[in-house]
């Protein structure tokens, strides 16, 4: 997955979180920590595919780094 895809996958979750919230699903607790686990873990997967993206982009663009 790219950074945009794992972007859109972590809106949706968080979308999910807020309708958990609007249908009282948050006394269910094993439900809710999933749900935030997987945000959480979702969100460092969106980090670190956006910083590869950058990352491989600047090279494309500048080359290798030397000094």
């Amino acid at each position: 997955m790219n950074a945009s895809e794992i972007r859109a996958h972590l809106t949706r979750l968080q979308m999910e979180r807020i309708e958990a919230d609007a249908a009282g699903l948050t006394s269910c607790e094993a439900y809710m920590a999933d749900l935030d686990d997987e945000i959480s873990l979702c969100r460092a997967a969106f980090v670190g595919a956006a910083v590869t993206e950058i990352a491989v982009a600047r090279g494309e663009l500048s080359g290798r780094l030397t000094g």
